[in-house]
């Protein structure tokens, strides 16, 4: 048996996930977090409960409250922990896959695609495998075939590309800060970066890149 832990902060969405995967014969979801702090409280509690890990897989969503999915990443990779993790997310392929693989993630689905996929990918990365769609797959071949034509935007850390995104979609600094979990003049700072690094002057030129580099829609 597969046993699965649910990250993301939208109860609704953690509802679909568990009841895609509930279906699947081999596959069951043992605990659900809405951010870093619920998730690690939660492998905490599994392993005290002598669990180890507490689960083969971890599903986790990119964009979440405080500490995002790319950071959770980074942690329990700087941890060392065995913990596999599959990240499912609203954003493209294009704009966030290769960094998630990239920061330790095993696979990378979006929340969009056919559900059934979703309990192939848990499957994959429970293997040991890395899982991967084919558009995921030709953009790694691009990424070590033609490194010279590398976005301006892939240069963003991952704090200053959420950011990037964030501001894009429409919300104000104040709201990014609280959703983040920063004071306002750090996320100050980010902007400032993102515009230095892409060249712009303001928000508005901002928001026309990322519409144009399909980082947010129309």
């Amino acid at each position: 048996m597969i046993e699965v832990i649910l990250c993301d902060d939208h109860a609704l969405i953690r509802r679909g996930i568990r009841d895609t995967l509930s279906d699947a014969p081999d596959i069951r979801v043992v605990g659900e977090a809405a951010d870093y702090g619920e998730l690690r409280d939660l492998l905490r509690a599994l392993a005290a409960n002598g669990r180890g890990m507490g689960c083969d897989v971890l599903v986790l969503d990119i964009n979440l409250p405080g500490r995002s999915g790319l950071d959770v990443l980074h942690v329990l990779k700087d941890e060392g922990t065995p913990l596999k993790v599959l990240v499912v997310s609203m954003y493209p392929e294009d704009q966030y896959a290769i960094r998630a693989l990239r920061a330790g993630a095993q696979g990378y689905v979006n929340k969009g695609g056919d559900p059934q996929l979703l309990v192939q990918a848990v499957r994959t990365v429970a293997q040991g495998r890395k899982y991967v769609t084919p558009e995921i797959a030709q953009m790694l071949v691009e990424s070590l075939t033609a490194p010279a034509s590398e976005s301006l935007h892939q240069k963003l850390s991952d704090r200053e590309l959420q950011t990037l995104v964030m501001i894009a979609s429409g919300k104000r600094l104040a709201a990014i800060a609280e959703q983040l979990t920063l004071s306002p003049k750090t996320v100050s700072v980010y902007r400032a970066r993102v515009l230095q690094k892409l060249q712009l002057a303001n928000n508005s030129e901002l928001t026309v890149y990322a519409i144009r580099n399909g980082l947010v829609g129309q």
